[in-house]
C-alpha cells in the first residue's frame, strides 16, 4: 500500500487468512520485503521482541505483533487471539453483495 506521502509501508501477511487470527489455527505472519533487504525487528505487545529476526514467523503466543524493516519503518499491528470461540470472515476487502464463508470455530 502507499502512504499519502507516496511511499510504501509495510503491511503484515497473515496466513490463513482470516480474521480474527487465533492461536490454534497455526498461524504465520510475514513482514514482505519491499524492494530492500533489511533487517526485520518483531514487536510483540509494544515491546521490541525479536531483533533481526526471520521474515516469517510462527506464532506461539497470543498478542499483538508489529515488524519493521530498516528503511521502510514499522507495519500496523495484527493481533493474534487465544479466544476459545470465534466467527471468523476471510481477511479480506468485502463489498456489499459478495459472497461469503463464515467459519464458526472453537
Amino acid at each position: 500500500s502507499l502512504s499519502p506521502a507516496g511511499t510504501q509501508t509495510l503491511q503484515i501477511l497473515v496466513e490463513p487468512p482470516w480474521t480474527p487470527a487465533v492461536l490454534w489455527d497455526q498461524v504465520t505472519l510475514t513482514c514482505p520485503v519491499l524492494g530492500t533487504a533489511g533487517v526485520t525487528t518483531w514487536y510483540k505487545d509494544g515491546q521490541r521482541w525479536l531483533q533481526e529476526g526471520p521474515n516469517r514467523l510462527l506464532v506461539t503466543e497470543s498478542g499483538t505483533y508489529e515488524c519493521d524493516r530498516r528503511g521502510t519503518g514499522r507495519s500496523p499491528s495484527v493481533t493474534i487471539s487465544d479466544a476459545r470461540l470465534v466467527l471468523q470472515v476471510p481477511a479480506r476487502a468485502l463489498l456489499e453483495g459478495d459472497a461469503v464463508t463464515l467459519r464458526c470455530r472453537r
